[in-house]
């Protein structure tokens, strides 16, 4: 399986000796939605984004049952400890947003010698069920494919998905960004059926059990308006053994595109804070 990732550097920031970080996307995603937060996390830290698989340049897994490429949880978390691995990223810190939180704590509970810190972006823990996955399905199969050009793309998920029910330019800008043009139009990168597939490996199941065994430094960020509810977020942040919590106003599940002043403002403070720990 070829992944692409990419490594995003300050020139004229000294080396201060802290962790690396990796840069975890969510469903859906590409490296390139990390480019505003990487630009900071670069001042005196080395920092990577990955495309994961299915995902932005990265290979994309065969179809039908001969794959020998899976997009299960295992091949999602296998696919991070290799880049630390093999970039020499270790101890990292690592930033997940949405499923690439749930992957990022996967790896911290069962690598902790790879992961010196952990955020995790407006993840759920629990069990989403089959009325979400059915959701998404027909989700799926109402985008007014092909578009006509990036813009409508980005108006689209913006303002007239039916999911949307206001303005939403951070979302808008999120999808605009994961779409080619292909010879019909504009199409996203990702197979919609590969993120159903992807999808399916984790709705179904609870991530309680593998959140409680993360014993580095995790901060959970949740937007007011995001996925992720207060109260959920908060028995989250009980249950890690070193979990901090921060609330982003304004911000939904893109709160990283929606805000990106105050994502800022939540998340440095926090790694300023194990900096200084250290």
């Amino acid at each position: 399986m070829r992944l692409a990732a990419w490594e995003f550097r300050e020139a004229a920031a000294e080396p201060s000796g802290e962790p690396a970080a990796l840069l975890l996307h969510g469903l859906m995603g590409r490296a390139f939605h990390w480019a505003g937060t990487a630009r900071w996390l670069a001042e005196g830290r080395r920092v990577v984004a990955l495309d994961q698989r299915g995902h932005g340049q990265s290979e994309r897994p065969l179809h039908g049952p001969g794959s020998t490429t899976p997009l299960g949880r295992e091949a999602f978390v296998a696919d991070a400890e290799a880049a630390i691995e093999q970039l020499g990223l270790a101890p990292v810190t690592l930033i997940g947003h949405s499923m690439g939180a749930l992957t990022a704590w996967q790896l911290a509970a069962r690598r902790p010698d790879l992961v010196a810190a952990l955020v995790i972006c407006d993840m759920r823990a629990s069990a989403l069920g089959e009325a979400s996955q059915q959701e998404w399905e027909d989700w799926f199969r109402g985008w007014p494919l092909p578009f006509p050009t990036q813009d409508a793309a980005r108006r689209w998920f913006g303002e007239d998905d039916p999911r949307v029910e206001r303005p939403d330019p951070g979302r808008g800008r999120f999808f605009a960004e994961v779409m080619h043009e292909a010879e019909d139009g504009w199409r996203p990168l990702f197979s919609r059926r590969q993120m159903l597939t992807a999808r399916e490996t984790w709705v179904h199941d609870a991530h309680w059990e593998e959140l409680a065994q993360v014993s580095c430094p995790t901060l959970v960020v949740r937007g007011l308006d995001g996925e992720l509810g207060r109260a959920e977020a908060q028995e989250m942040v009980r249950v890690l053994p070193a979990g901090q919590y921060a609330e982003i106003p304004d911000a939904g599940h893109y709160l990283h595109y929606d805000q990106p002043a105050a994502w800022r403002a939540a998340v440095e403070p926090f790694l300023e804070g194990i900096k200084a720990s250290a």
